[in-house]
Parts: C-alpha cells; structure tokens; sequence
C-alpha cells in the first residue's frame, strides 16, 4: 500500500525527537543501495524541500551541513518518503559521488563476520 501526501501534509506527519530532530536514510534512486544515515532538523527539512538537495544537520558541529558542499557529492533528492511512525525519513537520491567521508560509495562498507 503506498500513498502521497502533499509537503504541507509532511509536516503533520514528522515526528521529531525530544531535540528537534528526525531520522533520515539516504538510499541510491537506481541501485537502491543504502548510502548513509544522517539527522534532519525542521530547517534542514525545509532546505531539502526548497533545493531538492540533501541538507542534514551535523550533530556534532551544530550546524546546517548540505551534503555535498565541500566535496562536490551532492545527493540530489529525487523522492521523499516518511515511514508509518513518522519517526524515519526516507531520501531517494541521484548521489553526484561517494556517500562516505572515507570516500567508500555507502557508509555501511564494514559488515560483520562471525
């Protein structure tokens, strides 16, 4: 069962956490590999929105971190999907290089053996 909803309908159905924030997994558009996971603030989420670029917010640097402006991978946002709960964000992206700092296409390169 899939729906749309409008943008003005998003806002209604996120649910950010106790610190204003909501998770968001960056998936590939064509491959549909898992790229990373970052963090989204209702800022972010309105730039995301306006640019049709990823945009998160860095936990760490407490700041607005557009993915791609440094580096050049921009992750042009192709489709946005917000799970059952609200709680998850789901960002199908055209990634214009490596997802990862360490410049590993996904963040999820390490798995675990037994």
């Amino acid at each position: 069962m899939e729906c749309t909803i409008t943008a003005d309908e998003l806002w209604g159905a996120v649910k950010f956490d106790a610190t204003g924030l909501v998770a968001a997994i960056v998936q590939d558009v064509q491959t549909r590999q898992v790229l990373m996971m970052a963090w989204m603030n209702a800022e972010s989420l309105r730039q995301t929105l306006s640019l049709g670029e990823a945009v998160f917010w860095s936990r760490s640097r407490q700041e607005l971190w557009r993915k791609g402006a440094t580096s050049g991978n921009v992750q042009r946002v192709v489709e946005l999907r917000v799970d059952c709960d609200g709680d998850t964000l789901l960002l199908l992206v055209e990634p214009a290089g490596p997802a990862c700092h360490t410049g590993a296409v996904s963040c999820f390169f390490r798995s675990v053996g037994a």
